[in-house]
């Protein structure tokens, strides 16, 4: 071999696999680490979707909620080991009723849906297909579609795209009705719901929970409209009812802008979970192979904001409704009764503040209090001498 020949390389022996691929790949952050502490040893975080979203957002206040949603908390599973599990979700007639209106409404390929919104008088529209394997390819091809729908500059309709939001450093996916894209590149969310539209108008309140609802929808697409050129995404959705008591559909702009407020807030407030985790006493756990004594002391750890529209909205309500009671806690009887009372936050005090035994006089509502005890007890003389 002539001397200025390069060396020979050297062959490494090829490596063994490791035996720990196969485990779960463990928390990379000190975050991820304190939140996988939080669910227990091998829990897998519950993935937030549009209704827990929109439910956190119709109630702000609650740390507790923001903190087991942030976590990935099996809230139900929670509240049965805490002996205060409830039926909770739609029932199953509900369910059969808005999967048969949405088939009414979607079931000549969505021509009646875009009939709504003036599409039919423009020469049809666009319907891809967003079939795609699990849920990161089904989000990735709604953004391609999404792309190419702007791009093409027609009337397009996406049916139950699926959208990415990332809340609290993980990935939330969200599947709105439609989604429908203008010639003017604005998407529109769209909410198929089956209460029904009366004289033009509907439930107030499930209408807000609609409204509450599509906002996240609108900001997971805000996210993917960023990167599309010529995109805007709608701050309105038309919300789509039977019209009066037919099954035909009718549909109604309506402004999220309030919404959509509150549910930013709610979301940056969700990021900032790490606070809520760092001020808990150490080695606190929500593992459900904990003694329930132990889980209810942890859960108390974390103050809760109860109101009774938490029963329709929250796994856990049951559970706070009876700590509420126990401490007498005015929050029990509805946030517009908290809100009437100022700084009488228990029921004792209340009715020492009316019998003229505490408060205030001062205070209005005190003032307030010892009055109305002061006409009933006149009502009730004067009843009784009546009889």
């Amino acid at each position: 071999m002539p001397r200025d020949a390069p060396p020979a390389p050297r062959r490494t022996p090829p490596r063994e696999p490791s035996r720990s691929t196969a485990a779960p790949e463990a928390p990379t952050t000190p975050l991820r680490q304190r939140l996988a502490e939080l669910r227990g040893a091998g829990a897998r975080p519950k993935p937030l979707d549009a209704r827990a979203l929109a439910a956190l957002a119709a109630n702000p206040g609650c740390e507790r909620r923001a903190l087991l949603d942030g976590a990935g908390v099996d809230k139900g599973a929670l509240a049965a080991a805490l002996g205060s599990s409830a039926v909770f979700g739609q029932s199953q007639f509900a369910f059969m009723r808005g999967n048969a209106f949405e088939a009414r409404v979607v079931s000549d390929g969505g021509a009646e849906l875009m009939r709504l919104l003036g599409a039919e008088a423009e020469g049809g529209f666009r319907l891809p297909d967003l079939t795609a394997a699990g849920p990161e390819g089904r989000a990735a091809r709604t953004a391609l579609a999404l792309r190419e729908a702007t791009a093409a500059g027609t009337w397009s309709l996406l049916r139950h795209p699926l959208l990415a939001l990332e809340v609290a450093g993980s990935p939330a996916y969200l599947e709105p009705d439609a989604v429908v894209v203008r010639p003017d590149g604005e998407w529109t969310v769209v909410e198929i719901k089956s209460f029904p539209m009366i004289d033009a108008s509907a439930d107030a309140a499930k209408v807000g929970a609609a409204a509450r609802q599509a906002a996240v929808y609108v900001l997971a697409l805000e996210h993917t409209a960023g990167l599309v050129p010529g995109a805007r995404v709608a701050d309105s959705v038309l919300l789509v009812c039977p019209k009066d008591f037919s099954n035909l559909p009718t549909g109604s702009v309506v402004d999220i802008r309030k919404q959509l407020s509150v549910t930013r807030r709610q979301l940056a407030r969700l990021t900032r979970v790490e606070d809520l985790a760092a001020a808990l006493p150490e080695g606190t756990t929500f593992a459900l192979d904990r003694p329930s004594d132990e889980l209810s002391a942890a859960v108390a750890c974390v103050p809760a904001a109860y109101a009774p529209e938490c029963l329709a909205a929250c796994e856990l309500a049951f559970h706070c409704r009876d700590r509420a009671r126990e401490a007498g806690a005015v929050e029990a009887l509805g946030r517009s009764v908290r809100g009437e009372l100022g700084g009488l936050t228990t029921v004792a005090g209340v009715l020492a503040a009316a019998r003229g035994t505490a408060g205030d006089p001062a205070d209005p509502a005190v003032a307030a209090l010892r009055r109305a005890a002061s006409l009933r007890a006149e009502a009730l003389a004067a009843a009784g001498g009546v009889r």
